[in-house]
């Protein structure tokens, strides 16, 4: 982007795509309760969608993956009334971003409102770690501190993950 153009956040773009072109992405680590999900439900029966779901468009099969939203989503798909009421649409925005930056795009939208499983978690930072994300750019980009990013790095298990890395044994 070149200093004469202006940044347009996606919200203004808003688009009502069929349920069917969406699908769900492989490491969303955000799990509702069935509670929650009633209430998300009840929600968006009483209020409406109020909030878009941000997908990532793969041209090559016409279809979206969803970045944020899989409860909104997974909503749509298992409530006959709501599905209906919005003829099988749902409402949602596009960003343009690699894989590794829209894992970090899921997490900082989950993160400040969900809960995050910690083998998810742990599969997310396994990923970005092996397709080259430095430290620095896990934790700036999902919002880690060292601890965090060393206790899921301990987690998995994988010595790979500390490739980067200087140890040293302690002289007697």
């Amino acid at each position: 982007m070149n200093n004469e153009q202006k940044y347009v956040s996606p919200v203004y773009g808003v688009k009502a795509v069929p349920v069917e072109k969406i699908q769900a992405n492989a490491y969303n680590p955000n799990v509702v309760a069935p509670p929650e999900m009633e209430l998300l439900e009840l929600s968006i029966w009483e209020d409406g969608y109020t909030m878009p779901c941000v997908c990532y468009y793969i041209p090559e099969s016409d279809t979206y993956e969803l970045v944020d939203g899989y409860h909104r989503y997974l909503v749509l798909k298992k409530s006959t009334r709501i599905y209906e009421r919005e003829g099988g649409l749902l409402p949602i925005t596009v960003i343009e971003k690699d894989i590794s930056n829209r894992m970090a795009s899921t997490i900082r939208h989950n993160r400040a409102r969900g809960t995050h499983m910690v083998e998810l978690m742990t599969n997310i930072v396994t990923e970005l770690k092996k397709s080259g994300m430095s430290d620095e750019w896990v934790m700036r980009n999902i919002g880690m501190d060292k601890d965090e990013l060393l206790r899921f790095k301990q987690i998995s298990g994988l010595a790979a993950l500390f490739a980067d890395k200087e140890f040293s044994v302690p002289k007697k």
